[in-house]
């Protein structure tokens, strides 16, 4: 009989799946018994068919000015419900954190005067806009959604790796991701109880409606997009779509005595909540770009008058800078006066001259990351990296160590993954999504597990080759069985259920060449 993993070979991070050689962790005993039987081409073909299902249904992502199918792995990725539990804690903790210190370093500075964060941090970055100053969300929510990168070290234990409160992208990738398996691998799901991820475009726009202007009591919300040439456009249409409000672009939205307003054949009406995924950047020409061509001029001032609500907030960047990063668990300690659920990878500060010293005679050993980098733009893998490419990145540090940290090169956790006809171990990592609607901070159960598809890589993003898989977070009373899956003769792909055009790269107008500067961001 056939086995699938007989030349499977774990690697040098913690396995997902295994063990040991041969011997699946529990969480994952039941896909192992099910998937095992088969050959590498009836699992092959079942991966041809996600592959134009997402074609077909315009899933797609932009690399390197390429539009192409967004890869998903077939084999998913279990966690067990006690396991997601202690996550799920985890981020929570964390996005409550972040949310008092923006609050905070745009208000009252109280985190500044008591030295925990030094000004000149926040003075220095790039992401700490003083426009945004004074603006005070109405139910004082300013990471509406947050995306929390995770990894497990080589002891199997989660750490955190960035956080994303700014445009946080890849839930419509979560979303379509489970559609597809429960139609290209329906016995396998059937094999175990897992949580449902559909509940979120519901959360997303309770949280959105909960944000609305003060005596607001049927808001209108819009989803604003760049257009149709950036990269995630296909997410911004899906969310949209999902939530039953209107996608929208900058030119279909008008600022008039602090009030925003939305053309329709109808006239205009008034929009009170804007989820907006569009850069700072981009946002307003009044405050920002002056040449922006996509964004809403006088957006801002209206937000400070409390004419609208900007989710999620202008100013975010500054939690996402990774050098404050570094300081994330002084700040749950700090506001909340808890020890970090999860920890941070260990990091370096450049802009010690100790510890710059030290960084710098140990290159090879270590992973150097612009603070201002997304989507893996940027990053030197120390032992991956030629002595040319190590003496160019020294020369950037001395020259702006305020502008990169260096982190330990945590071998990140690893599980099978279909590579041409045979399943291959290769890294991977996670990223919950928070939603907050004031009350209370909810994560959606799985996430988005991206996958490192060369051999031997680490970086994992979209934007630089990765693909992804399905997330499964068992309910805490599953008792997962083996299901024993047809051959391919016995099986026929589905039929699509949505066809969403691909809108592809199209020509090269300024408004387009705005949208499409966005994509490092957008880059989940």
């Amino acid at each position: 009989m056939a086995d699938l993993f007989e030349e499977y070979r774990l690697g040098p991070g913690w396995d997902e799946m295994f063990s040991d050689p041969g011997v699946p962790r529990d969480v994952y005993a039941a896909l192992y018994a099910t998937l095992q039987p088969l050959s590498s081409g009836d699992l092959g073909i079942r991966a041809d068919v996600l592959a134009r299902a997402f074609l077909d249904q315009g899933i797609t992502f932009a690399l390197k000015g390429v539009e192409r199918p967004f890869p998903l792995d077939i084999v998913p990725r279990i966690i067990a419900a006690a396991e997601w539990e202690a996550v799920e804690r985890g981020v929570a903790q964390r996005v409550r954190a972040l949310e008092a210190f923006l609050a905070d370093v745009y208000g009252a500075g109280h985190v500044l005067a008591d030295g925990v964060v030094p000004r000149r941090l926040i003075a220095t970055s790039a992401h700490f806009l003083r426009a945004a100053a004074g603006v005070t969300p109405p139910n004082g929510v300013r990471i509406h959604v947050a995306g929390v990168d995770l990894i497990r070290d080589e002891q199997g234990t989660f750490r955190v790796l960035e956080d994303n409160v700014r445009i946080p992208s890849g839930v419509s990738y979560v979303m379509e991701n489970r559609r597809a398996m429960a139609q290209v691998l329906p016995e396998v799901f059937a094999a175990v109880r897992v949580l449902p991820v559909e509940s979120y475009p519901a959360m997303l726009l309770r949280a959105l409606r909960a944000a609305a202007p003060v005596g607001v009591g049927d808001p209108t919300v819009v989803v604003l997009s760049p257009g149709v040439y950036n990269s995630a456009y296909f997410e911004h249409a899906l969310i949209a779509r999902e939530m039953g409000v209107e996608l929208v672009e900058g030119g279909d939205l008008v600022c008039v005595g602090n009030e925003v307003s939305m053309r329709t054949t109808a006239g205009e009406q008034r929009v009170d909540v804007i989820y907006r995924r569009i850069d700072d950047d981009f946002l307003d020409p009044v405050h920002f770009r002056a040449d922006s061509m996509i964004g809403v001029a006088g957006l801002l001032n209206a937000a400070r008058a409390g004419g609208v609500t900007i989710a999620n907030a202008v100013g975010n960047g500054i939690a996402d800078d990774k050098l404050v990063y570094t300081y994330v668990p002084d700040l749950i300690r700090y506001y909340l006066g808890e020890e970090p659920l999860l920890p941070n990878v260990e990091t370096y500060r450049l802009d010690d001259p100790d510890v710059r010293r030290e960084v710098l005679g140990r290159l090879d050993e270590l992973v150097l990351k612009p603070v201002d980098g997304s989507g893996g733009a940027g990053i030197v893998i120390g032992s991956q990296a030629g002595e040319e490419e190590l003496a160019a990145v020294g020369e950037r540090i001395v020259a702006n160590p305020r502008g990169w940290i260096a982190q330990r090169e945590v071998k990140l956790s690893m599980m099978p993954a279909l590579i041409g006809d045979r399943l291959r171990s290769r890294h991977i990592d996670l990223r919950p999504f928070a939603v907050n609607d004031g009350e209370s901070i909810r994560v959606l159960p799985g996430g988005l597990t991206r996958v490192a598809l060369p051999e031997g890589a680490l970086v994992v993003n979209s934007s630089q080759g990765g693909g992804s898989k399905d997330t499964w977070v068992l309910a805490g009373d599953a008792h997962p069985v083996p299901l024993h899956l047809p051959r391919s003769g016995g099986w026929s792909a589905p039929v699509p259920t949505a066809v969403h055009p691909d809108p592809g790269p199209g020509g090269a107008s300024a408004a387009e060449q705005q949208q499409q500067q966005q994509q490092g961001r957008a880059a989940c």
